[in-house]
């Protein structure tokens, strides 16, 4: 299982989808404060669930290696999911910016914000995961000529 090239990119995909849990991806700059507010994903529940999915689903993924289709169906499932937490957190910097969405009890109506570098953990996640299909598909090409060989 782990001898498989897949193996460690998914490997790599759990333990950065786990990171991703851990951080903030975006900070705001209130207009009238000094002090930086983050958006952390245990803080609005959908993009919790997103944050915890991408990593579990990569490693259900990594144990599937006999079922090599579900194993790529799974990976196309884990891009999208990386796809929707990039939806979801351009639509809550959206919502906080224009002050529809407070963090916490701090309204935040036309502050500034940035990305940190965490942001760009799920894009990595999907070039991984993407890296990970082709390679499991090739697995599979590679077994079925095996298999009309004999």
């Amino acid at each position: 299982m782990i001898q498989r090239v897949q193996t460690l990119y998914l490997l790599l995909v759990v333990i950065l989808g786990v990171l991703q849990c851990c951080f903030a991806p975006v900070q705001f700059l209130p207009t009238e404060g000094v002090e930086y507010i983050s958006l952390m994903p245990y803080t609005k529940w959908p993009l919790a669930v997103i944050s915890i999915a991408i990593p579990l689903v990569a490693l259900v993924d990594i144990f599937l290696f006999k079922h090599r289709l579900v194993q790529a169906r799974l990976n196309v499932v884990n891009v999208v999911l990386c796809l929707g937490y990039y939806a979801l957190l351009t639509l809550y910097i959206a919502f906080v910016v224009k002050g529809y969405e407070p963090i916490g009890d701090v309204l935040l109506a036309g502050a500034d914000w940035y990305l940190n570098v965490w942001a760009g953990l799920p894009l990595v996640c999907i070039v991984l995961s993407m890296m990970a299909t082709r390679r499991i598909l090739k697995d599979e090409a590679l077994v079925r000529a095996a298999d009309r060989i004999r």
